[in-house]
């Protein structure tokens, strides 16, 4: 029987969730664990590891053709990589996990990066899975489609404003797509459909049970074209500055059912310089009843040799996770590709500076600009450390992805770029990817303290 005829078959689980499920199928799963027990950890009380599960390799194209048949004819020896959120399911154990836009790198040419796919065709996921002991095993998935079931891949949208995609060896120019997404934060509603935060114009994305765009909020005159899903304009424009590649990649919801976004790091306010040497950044709380932003932030960021010691450019700085423990208390993800650490914030009632002149990019010095934001007027964000996961042992690098699990322990997710890597060497003389080893993993931390309030 073939890879895709397997994937093809009916799900045969008992899964009480809203929508089909695409049997990834004919898998062999193997892991190991790092596991750090509590007599290891340094101090009495101090949180450890107590457990951590890797997701075994699956091959791209079996995954993908499993959901659409057809849909990737070469996927270059990559595997499935889930690591860009987790979100808890309705049964122990199990998870809503996100991939992001697929494999992709940079290659320098004549002095200049271009952005690589190395599976161009590849199409954004919604995956659930379940921890099992040491090992992470992929139930089923939903594949995000347009309003007419097309996939909406991984591709940019616009060549003015997103990097110009290329194939894997950076040889061949790609077509944009006004319908791609750069797939990050997740959550899942209580009607059954998915809300995820894009990189791209940075938008806000609602899903339908089974997959499709019902609408994506994009930032004021954007002016995306082609899409097949409606695009509406209902983000703050000063958005549009994000950093390239630097989006939404953080969201979580409240218990009422407010969304709350981080852009992933400052905006190029008023120029790049000052965007990456900024330490000030925004949250943003969404209303889906409404179809708009309630709400803008001010958040500032931690030294990012306080968070890295090894590190000492403010810009690897980046928010990639959040985490709602309360009505209005959050935890914010602060991390570096080695590190990171969570913070938590409470949420002040009304609009904070949304529409206030620190959304206009004509201020000088502008939000991002300001060193004393207390002696400007604004209300920053009180934070209380939570957890440094550098000082965990057991922890994964580039963790982007959390979820709270009971009261006092956290389940995060690890991004492995699909085993990508930068360069030309990152494939061999047959366009096979050189993997790079690292995987995909579960790791639940247990906190000394009960984080929900």
């Amino acid at each position: 029987m073939s890879p895709r005829s397997r994937l093809s078959r009916p799900l045969r689980l008992t899964l009480t969730v809203a929508l089909p499920l695409a049997l990834v199928g004919g898998v062999a799963f193997t892991a190991t664990a790092d596991v750090v027990s509590g007599d290891e950890a340094e101090v009495r009380g101090a949180p450890e590891v107590v457990g951590s599960a890797v997701l075994d390799e699956i091959p791209l194209a079996e995954f993908s053709n499993g959901l659409i048949p057809g849909s990737v004819d070469n996927d270059r020896g990559v595997h499935l990589g889930i690591g860009s959120d987790l979100y808890p399911a309705d049964r122990p154990g199990e998870f809503w996990a996100l991939t992001d836009r697929g494999p992709n790198g940079q290659i320098t040419v004549d002095g200049k990066k271009r952005r690589t796919f190395a599976v161009p065709e590849f199409n954004p996921a919604i995956v659930r899975v379940k921890v099992e002991g040491e090992r992470v095993r992929v139930l089923g998935a939903v594949p995000i489609t347009t309003r007419s079931g097309k996939p909406v891949t991984g591709l940019p949208n616009q060549l003015s404003r997103d990097e110009a995609p290329f194939t894997y060896d950076a040889k061949t120019p790609l077509e944009v797509n006004p319908n791609g997404l750069d797939t990050e934060g997740l959550v899942r509603a209580a009607d059954g459909s998915f809300w995820v935060v894009d990189e791209y114009s940075p938008s806000l994305v609602h899903i339908s049970a089974r997959g499709k765009v019902l609408k994506r909020y994009v930032p004021e005159g954007l002016k995306l074209r082609g899409a097949d899903y409606p695009v509406v304009e209902a983000l703050p424009s000063i958005l549009l500055n994000r950093k390239q590649n630097r989006g939404f990649e953080a969201l979580t919801v409240l218990p009422g059912g407010d969304l709350v976004i981080a852009v992933q790091s400052p905006l190029l306010v008023p120029d790049k310089a000052s965007g990456e040497a900024s330490r000030n950044l925004r949250l943003l709380r969404f209303s889906p009843e409404e179809g708009e932003v309630t709400g803008e932030y001010a958040y500032r960021l931690d030294p990012v040799n306080e968070v890295d010691p090894a590190e000492t450019d403010p810009s690897e700085l980046k928010v990639s996770a959040l985490v709602a423990t309360g009505p209005r208390t959050v935890l914010v993800q602060e991390r570096t590709d080695r590190t990171a650490r969570l913070h938590r914030v409470t949420l002040p009632r009304g609009e904070g500076i949304l529409g206030s002149r620190w959304d206009d990019v004509e201020t000088s010095p502008s939000y991002e600009q300001t060193q004393d934001l207390a002696g400007a007027g604004v209300q920053v964000l009180a934070k209380e450390l939570v957890v440094d996961l550098g000082k965990v042992p057991g922890v994964p690098g580039k963790v982007e992805g959390a979820a709270l699990v009971g009261r006092d322990t956290l389940a995060l997710i690890n991004d492995n770029d699909f085993g990508m890597s930068d360069g030309p060497d990152a494939f061999d003389e047959n366009g096979r990817l050189r993997d790079s080893g690292l995987n995909t993993k579960v790791t639940h931390v247990k906190l000394p303290a009960p984080l929900k309030r």
